[in-house]
């Protein structure tokens, strides 16, 4: 089964790691990488790798909120960086058109895995 926690969890791992990551010249994710990222750009991946975590481990009943919150966020991120032109959203996070696709990629994958948590959560489980 597929619980909001767990999905918290994963994706809250997977952010926190490539936030460390990014730190480390790398050709995937860095200041060279397909998807380049700056200081501020691994701290953002950092903080939301933390929120995620916080929510699936601390925010007992409430991962689906998190989950829901975070997505509705990088929805948004998505949709700044394709009206953003250049490679600075916000003037502050590196960004090029690799990561304007993650970004949508990733919101859709949040919001999948939230509808599919949120469906296994609505219809009863037979022991």
């Amino acid at each position: 089964m597929l619980r909001s926690k767990n999905i918290c969890l994963a994706f809250g791992s997977v952010f926190v790691l490539v936030g460390f990551l990014g730190f480390i010249p790398n050709p995937i994710v860095s200041s060279e990488g397909i998807f380049e990222t700056n200081g501020m750009h691994n701290l953002v991946h950092l903080l939301t790798g933390s929120a995620f975590l916080f929510g699936g481990l601390a925010l007992e009943g409430r991962e689906g909120l998190v989950l829901n919150i975070i997505t509705a966020a990088y929805f948004g991120v998505a949709l700044l960086g394709f009206v953003t032109s250049g490679n600075s959203l916000l003037g502050l996070v590196h960004i090029n058109e690799a990561d304007r696709w993650l970004h949508l990629g990733l919101a859709i994958a949040m919001l999948t895995a939230a509808v599919v948590s949120s469906r296994q959560r609505a219809v009863p489980q037979l022991a």
